[in-house]
């Protein structure tokens, strides 16, 4: 009797210990550009730590090589122990994974944060970077000057990539109920994006996820909630192609030739969203 008892709890400690698989619905196409996205996310709080975890395990099946952060990458202080605590913690296997990130600055970040290393600014507030067939160009919205407004128009203009994609904190459309979309942003940006040929662009700001239909040819989406989170801030709106505002999240990309697949998770690595973007190769055309 005591010989089954022990066998019974072997068995069901093992089954415990086997966690459900990520759930990966993006098709790992030869030299694709993979890639997470997380957004506000600097709170160094539980819920952080757990998408943390969950980048962790999904990776195991999507190696993505690299993160781009939309913005408030830093709540409060930022003192050495912070940084630790705030970034280096929640990505700790990330990090030594060799996965590098690539932040942009939001309202809620301390402009020196550009010299912090592992957030791989170059030392400036807005730069861009270059992966496979696409060039990224990161934006410091909360303080749009003309000087960074002409180097984002030379930069997307000279770009010969076949993907072009901003990312910055504050979204130019929004849903949000607290704060919606940044209306005098827009009007500087939206043009130059417009004209140049930027296909998708990528903010924090609010505490949610949102995918909206198209605007003016630009795919948008909000991804604010990978460690703070509003519920029920979402209106309903016939600009929602998806919203997301019960748990925290983060997205993974992958860009092969043509097609940006996303897939958006929670934290308890639901699938919440995800789909394809084709490419339109008139896009910037002049």
């Amino acid at each position: 009797m005591r010989r089954l008892v022990c066998v019974s709890v072997l068995t069901s400690l093992l089954f415990s210990a086997q966690a459900p698989a990520a759930d990966l619905v993006l098709p790992l196409e030869a030299k694709s550009v993979r890639f997470a996205v997380i957004g506000d996310s600097g709170t160094g709080g539980k819920g952080q730590r757990e998408v943390g975890g969950q980048m962790v395990k999904f990776r195991e099946v999507f190696p993505f090589e690299f993160t781009l952060m939309l913005g408030d990458n830093i709540y409060g202080g930022d003192s050495p122990s912070d940084m630790k605590s705030k970034f280096e913690v929640p990505y700790k296997s990330l990090l030594e994974g060799g996965v590098k990130f690539y932040a942009s600055l939001g309202n809620h970040d301390n402009p020196n944060q550009r010299f912090y290393k592992p957030f791989n600014m170059g030392e400036k507030r807005y730069y861009s970077l270059k992966k496979g067939n696409v060039e990224f160009f990161a934006l410091d919205s909360t303080y749009m000057d003309p000087v960074q407004m002409d180097w984002l128009k030379q930069s997307v203009d000279g770009s010969k990539a076949d993907w072009k994609i901003c990312y910055f904190h504050h979204p130019l459309y929004s849903d949000g109920k607290f704060h919606g979309p940044d209306k005098d942003l827009r009007k500087q940006l939206e043009p130059i994006l417009q004209r140049y040929g930027v296909q998708v662009v990528l903010a924090g700001h609010e505490h949610f996820y949102e995918r909206l239909a198209p605007q003016n040819g630009i795919s948008y989406f909000i991804l604010g909630s990978s460690g703070q989170l509003r519920t029920h801030s979402i209106k309903p709106s016939a600009s929602v192609a998806k919203a997301f505002d019960t748990d925290l999240t983060f997205m993974l990309v992958e860009i092969a030739g043509d097609q940006f697949h996303f897939q958006t998770i929670s934290r308890n690595g639901e699938t919440i969203d995800s789909g394809v973007i084709a490419r339109d190769k008139k896009a910037g055309s002049r």
